[in-house]
């Protein structure tokens, strides 16, 4: 019996000639990854690794962000509590493995895309932060992005872990010194760094961006061959797989490991502090020197 056809809700999916389109739609949320939309993109990235006529698969996002990474306001996530502040575990271990276990979709859907077979092209159409970040940039094949792009990790401000293998994939790409910069002291990156550094391979203008990066990839369909595209992809890919997948692996051990100790919780509960410290201050100023009057 035939699957039922997926209904997608956060993504809009579309195959236009040879390439396959992925456009996270959640605008307002500034396309973090709430809602359906990771389960959309492992379903999406699924079907086009099967579609028999497509080359590119193209991720992008509408509005004006690529993708801002976790939903904070989510009920779940990836850095969200399993069942709450309230949740009691019998040992530390047993805390782990639940995290372990609440992850578990983010290891499969960066294996999808490292194992994907078609040319994974990203297509940067404004900044991305934290997930939005490190999930994509290391693992396609080609990055497209729009002017005034940027990429930001505040990991180590959070008190996280470069997630997903981005250490390693990173270092790969620009270098160990430059990942540290990015990844450990949470640099934001501007379009031109990223060309400059290799991790860009053309910055395309702002607008109309993705009418730009579908001509851009229609020219490469004209001139070139698609299976010898993906063969080139394939080739390139085999002996980095194995290091990508260590580290992902890696990754979700080590961020497991953070929450157990409760270091994200410890480091939200102090900028909390510190915001309210701020604001407090402001309230005890008089409204004339706010206001500039003496």
């Amino acid at each position: 019996m035939a699957a039922p056809k997926y209904r997608y809700t956060d993504v809009v999916f579309s195959i236009q000639d040879r390439i396959g389109v992925i456009k996270f739609n959640r605008p307002r949320s500034l396309n973090s990854f709430g809602g359906n939309m990771m389960m959309d993109l492992a379903t999406a990235l699924r079907e086009l690794n099967e579609h028999p006529d497509t080359v590119f698969t193209m991720i992008t996002g509408e509005g004006r962000f690529f993708s801002s990474g976790a939903d904070i306001l989510a009920k779940t996530g990836l850095h969200n509590d399993i069942h709450g502040d309230n949740v009691e575990f019998p040992s530390l271990a047993a805390k782990k493995i639940a995290m372990m276990a609440k992850m578990s979709f983010a290891n499969e859907l960066l294996r999808s895309m490292i194992d994907h077979r078609k040319v994974l092209v990203l297509a940067l159409n404004g900044p991305a932060v934290g997930g939005g970040a490190t999930w994509f940039p290391g693992v396609a094949d080609i990055v497209l992005a729009a002017e005034g792009a940027y990429l930001q990790t505040p990991f180590s401000a959070l008190g996280l872990v470069p997630e997903l293998g981005s250490a390693t994939i990173f270092m790969q790409t620009m270098g160990v010194h430059r990942a540290n910069d990015f990844l450990m002291l949470g640099r934001k990156l501007s379009v031109q760094e990223l060309e400059q550094w290799g991790v860009v391979n053309r910055i395309l203008p702002k607008e109309g961006f993705h009418d730009h990066v579908l001509e851009f990839l229609r020219e490469q369909l004209a001139v070139n061959d698609g299976k010898s595209m993906i063969e080139a992809k394939r080739l390139q890919n085999l002996p980095l797989r194995r290091d990508r997948i260590l580290a992902v692996y890696d990754a979700l051990e080590a961020l497991a490991e953070r929450h157990v100790e409760d270091a994200p919780k410890r480091r939200f509960a102090e900028k909390q502090k510190l915001l309210r410290g701020k604001w407090l201050l402001l309230l005890s100023i008089p409204s004339q020197r706010l206001l500039g009057v003496y």
